[in-house]
């Protein structure tokens, strides 16, 4: 992974335990506490990947965001990149990854810092399957759902543009479920993972990069968590999402499509925009990390407390190169049900 897709070296590094004990490295990057205007710590913005990547997806983010100000914080989920894997397929869970993500917010912020709370894909699904906990009410002021969906993933993808979603159903659990090594990146698997997971005419190194990310993925873990995609269901859990949510989407992509991201916007009681990359496919902060950095960096800006004697880390404006919708669920009720971390 070359050019913008270097990964950048992490400031610091720190060790979350999660609830079963299992212990994994936090990436913080860029400025600490105390380095912004009047002393205070700089914003936060805490960074989840999705499915077969790694920290290194995030590598032209998070260089955006620290060059504006921003201290960002990032992991890898289990069993990917330096993260242990679960003892067997059945271990893998929404839970398990809700439990890891609450361990990093209480590990990598201060008591009471609250922080803008990004995910992509199953890292976006990691935030929904959050949802209520006591420690990403304390920890997170807003969120980003970024190229993600709650429910009926298999019926609803178009990678095998069948013409029922029973027949797509079957065809894209068959794919989520397979344990076939992917071996060494070669033309065939580069034109495969562009297809399947970027949109029309992606840049040659953002092909060079997501074949990279998947191809490092291990296969069994690629399999286990590909198992709980397909059986996905966190619809009843979004309502929970209680803090304003931005909803990132592309118009070509085809494991997560629009209409998930619009369900989504339906369903959050604070929906803070909906904003349709044109032409971008499922990986949307490789493929324009720009303005998936200005909308965090906007979700920074209108919601986190200004540092004393200073304003907050500015960004570019959070509506570049994206279509931004108010979603139709922004002004509905919050709700105030409590549940343990």
């Amino acid at each position: 992974m070359t050019g913008r897709y270097t990964p950048p070296v992490p400031d610091r590094e720190l060790t979350a335990r999660s609830g079963d004990g299992v212990a994994f490295p936090v990436e913080v990057y860029g400025p600490g506490g105390g380095s912004a205007a009047g002393g205070a710590p700089a914003p936060a913005v805490v960074l989840v990947h999705g499915w077969t990547c790694s920290t290194l997806f995030w590598a032209p983010v998070i260089r955006l965001l620290t060059a504006t100000g921003h201290r960002v914080i990032a992991y890898d989920q289990r069993g990917h990149g330096r993260s242990p894997a679960p003892a067997t397929p059945a271990a893998c869970t929404t839970a398990m990854l809700a439990d890891d993500l609450c361990a990093v917010l209480e590990t990598a912020l201060e008591p009471g810092e609250r922080a803008v709370v990004g995910g992509h894909s199953l890292g976006g699904m990691t935030i929904m399957a959050a949802a209520g906990r006591a420690r990403l009410r304390a920890h997170a002021a807003a969120l980003l759902l970024c190229s993600t969906g709650a429910q009926h993933l298999p019926g609803q993808a178009r990678v095998f543009p069948l013409p029922s979603e029973r027949a797509r159903a079957v065809a894209h659990r068959l794919l989520l479920h397979a344990r076939t090594p992917l071996g060494p990146v070669t033309p065939l698997s580069r034109k495969a993972l562009a297809y399947g997971t970027l949109g029309r005419a992606p840049r040659p190194d953002t092909v060079e990069a997501t074949a990279a990310l998947v191809h490092a993925c291990p296969t069994p873990v690629r399999a286990a968590w590909g198992a709980v995609l397909a059986g996905l269901d966190l619809a009843a859990r979004v309502p929970r999402l209680e803090v304003p949510t931005a909803v990132v989407a592309g118009t070509h992509d085809r494991l997560t499509p629009l209409p998930h991201a619009r369900r989504l916007a339906a369903l959050l009681p604070h929906c803070a925009g909906v904003h349709e990359l044109a032409g971008r496919g499922h990986m949307t902060p490789l493929e324009e990390p720009e303005t998936v950095s200005a909308v965090l960096a906007g979700l920074v800006r209108d919601h986190l407390p200004r540092p004393a004697g200073g304003a907050a880390a500015s960004g570019t404006d959070g509506g570049t190169g994206a279509a931004g919708t108010a979603g139709p669920g922004a002004a509905a009720a919050t709700s105030s049900t409590e549940e343990s971390a």
